[in-house]
């Protein structure tokens, strides 16, 4: 372990409540969220919202999706999402319990967090389905958590076809949420 590793502060869920700014805290260690996505990272965002939000109301589905909402994982480690779907409606304040569905939208600062610590967690939490968006190539994975506990990316490349909460089943065209 190195010495500043070593040495840096721990920070929990009661400090994190104090701070301004956009922050998540991983494992006690405070990561800025800064600076703001660009324009094609937030109308990627906006336009997965918008599909989702019209998926789920078609199928009649017991399901939110939400953006930018904190997640408590436990007393040390707080992240916020690009994009969430939770069965049932939207919880008071944070989610405090693993969500169905996390979509991530990539960008330079945040695309190698995405790939590997915050998929890691999520797939150690039980999240069933990670989506990483990426602006700059106009793709999206689709990570689906497997019996042993880790992620197989399903080929979905003109549609994603989505089980959530149960029983709900969304199809989403892939190529509309990209805009020119």
């Amino acid at each position: 372990m190195s010495a500043a590793i070593k040495f840096a502060p721990h920070y929990t869920i009661e400090d994190y409540r104090l701070w301004e700014g956009k922050w998540e805290l991983w494992s006690g260690i405070a990561i800025a969220m800064t600076p703001s996505p660009f324009g094609r990272h937030q109308a990627l965002l906006a336009s997965l919202l918008t599909a989702f939000r019209v998926g789920i109301e078609q199928q009649n589905c017991r399901a939110t999706a939400l953006a930018e909402l904190d997640w408590i994982v436990s007393d040390d480690t707080v992240v916020r999402p690009d994009m969430i779907v939770v069965c049932g409606g939207a919880p008071d304040r944070y989610l405090e319990s693993p969500p169905a569905l996390i979509a991530e939208v990539l960008s330079s600062s945040t695309r190698q967090n995405d790939l590997t610590y915050k998929r890691e967690l999520y797939a150690s939490q039980g999240v069933q389905t990670y989506l990483i968006a990426d602006p700059e190539n106009k793709s999206i994975q689709q990570l689906t958590l497997s019996a042993s506990g880790g992620y197989e990316s399903i080929d979905a490349p003109a549609r994603l076809r989505l089980v959530l909460c149960g029983d709900c089943k969304i199809d989403i065209d892939s190529a509309k949420l990209f805009l020119d």
